[in-house]
């Protein structure tokens, strides 16, 4: 997502991820992580009779793996420093492949070594739906930390 110092960053640089498909494990995982088992993640059966006739995956699993498709640079990424307007826009499902594109909307100074990158994050699965849209904030080094 960022791989630059602040500095170096400007208003609408745009990234697109590869793709990544959502399993049945990752589902099960983040169930047994978060204790959500909620049964339209999973409970098959009971699914089949829901709005979209199938698990769906969770939101917040979306949300993490999506936020990381872009990667990130520690040498640079100081901290995640917070998401706004974030909206589930379509069910993603167990087999759907998501892609992440961000595109720096805003940017500002935060004290000498710092600023706030600001990007709109979407996810797109293969459908060409966008099922994920926030907006995701980092904190960023002016300066890259040397390499160890």
């Amino acid at each position: 997502m960022i791989t630059q110092p602040f500095d170096e960053l400007s208003l609408g640089q745009r990234r697109r991820s590869g793709g990544r498909t959502m399993t049945e494990t990752d589902v099960v995982n983040f169930c047994g992580l978060t204790g959500n088992w909620l049964a339209i993640h999973a409970d098959a059966e009971f699914s089949k009779r829901s709005l979209y006739g199938q698990r769906v995956v969770q939101g917040g699993l979306v949300f993490v793996v999506v936020n990381a498709l872009l990667g990130f640079d520690s040498s640079v990424v100081e901290a995640f420093y917070g998401v706004d307007k974030l909206r589930f826009l379509k069910p993603t499902f167990i087999g759907d492949t998501l892609h992440a594109e961000s595109e720096i909307i805003d940017l500002r100074a935060k004290g000498d070594r710092h600023g706030i990158a600001t990007t709109k994050l979407v996810a797109v699965n293969q459908r060409g739906e966008t099922v994920l849209s926030c907006e995701f904030s980092l904190l960023v080094r002016r300066q890259r930390l040397p390499a160890q």
